[in-house]
């Protein structure tokens, strides 16, 4: 595994707005970029903190996976995210060990990176994300 440090930690939130409200004025950061990902059926606003991330995620459909996620967990920490160089070589050693991932090849996510996900049930409970790592 070629890993490098915690990309970002996702938080699922009801209202992007309003929680971009809190994470700027009441904790100083600044909110530098709001995209909408259509195939995660998200929007997201990402808060740079030292050499990690929070990215914070609003359903744009109840059907998609952090609508389910709110509606069955309600807001809160969603995932786990790790940057990796070399994201299918990864992805494919993992595989090798039998480890379950929900992707078996990188696809587009937040920001324009390369990432992948392992299944919760092969980490204790944790959804992982690998994110390519763009300075490797």
């Amino acid at each position: 595994m070629n890993l490098s440090h915690i990309e970002h930690i996702g938080i699922a939130v009801k209202n992007l707005d309003e929680s971009i409200k809190f994470w700027e004025n009441q904790l100083g950061l600044k909110c530098y970029s709001v995209e909408e990902v259509k195939d995660q059926k998200v929007r997201t606003a990402f808060f740079r903190i030292g050499q990690s991330k929070i990215e914070l995620l609003e359903s744009t459909d109840p059907e998609g996976p952090i609508g389910k996620f709110i509606e069955k967990r309600g807001e809160g920490i969603h995932h786990l995210a790790i940057a990796a160089a070399g994201l299918q070589g990864n992805l494919d050693e993992l595989a090798g060990k039998g480890v379950q991932l929900i992707d078996k090849a990188p696809r587009k996510g937040g920001e324009g990176l390369d990432i992948a996900f392992l299944h919760p049930k092969a980490s204790g409970g944790v959804l992982l994300e690998l994110c390519e790592d763009p300075n490797k």
